[in-house]
């Protein structure tokens, strides 16, 4: 039963959509204007961005009494709020598994908000384990948070396949310890000339179609 390791954000669930869910209640509840969204979503990068620098660019265009503490914390429960599982994508997972598959979430991010999506989108019935950066100690890319998700399912690596959004965090990864990949573009091209996946996808169905058929896209 081979591993499939898993990114969580923009992967298995869209945290896209949910930041923008919670950016635009957040703007009409300040009183700004709505298309302060496009700005909240840039500054944002993608998740990339620290919440910490995220919250003081926030108090800072907005003035706002609020501390940056309150700020995190109210993006932190605002994502757990708005991230939603999608149906298909609880079925792609199912799907895997009865191929006999190991579905196992490696995320970056902070313990107890990417544990709590997961457990509230009810993302936790269809796979078999997680790690998180905060919690382990380690992040994304390196090798050693990968082989933590593995010790935790009591599995090996070899024959593993990650499946991600991030070319550095995912396929970087994936490239330094020699396992297959697939990237999932969410439109860009891939621009990174020191590695690179063994497929790419647009959408987490299309993933994990490619690795049940071995690395080849499936097209609908």
């Amino acid at each position: 039963m081979p591993l499939m390791l898993l990114a969580l954000d923009n992967t298995l669930l869209d945290r896209e959509a949910a930041f923008r869910a919670w950016g635009a209640k957040f703007l009409a509840e300040i009183g700004a204007p709505p298309e302060d969204l496009e700005w909240l979503v840039s500054i944002d990068a993608d998740g990339l961005t620290s919440r910490w620098d995220l919250a003081d660019s926030i108090q800072a265009r907005y003035r706002l009494r609020a501390s940056a503490v309150d700020l995190v914390d109210e993006l932190d429960l605002g994502l757990v709020e708005h991230t939603r599982l999608d149906p298909l994508v609880a079925c792609a997972l199912r799907i895997a598994d009865d191929a006999g598959w190991m579905p196992v979430v490696v995320s970056n991010g902070p313990a107890y908000r990417q544990e709590s999506i997961i457990r509230r989108t009810g993302l936790d019935h269809y796979v078999a384990d997680w790690v998180i950066s905060e919690a382990a100690g380690v992040s994304k890319p390196n090798p050693r948070i990968f082989t933590l998700a593995a010790e935790r399912v009591r599995m090996h690596l070899r024959g593993a396949w990650i499946v991600g959004d991030s070319p550095e965090a995912d396929i970087g990864a994936a490239a330094a310890m020699g396992l297959p990949s697939v990237w999932l573009h969410r439109g860009r091209q891939w621009m990174e000339s020191r590695f690179e996946p063994t497929t790419s996808a647009g959408s987490l169905i299309q993933g994990l179609s490619a690795v049940l058929a071995g690395g080849r896209v499936v097209h609908p």
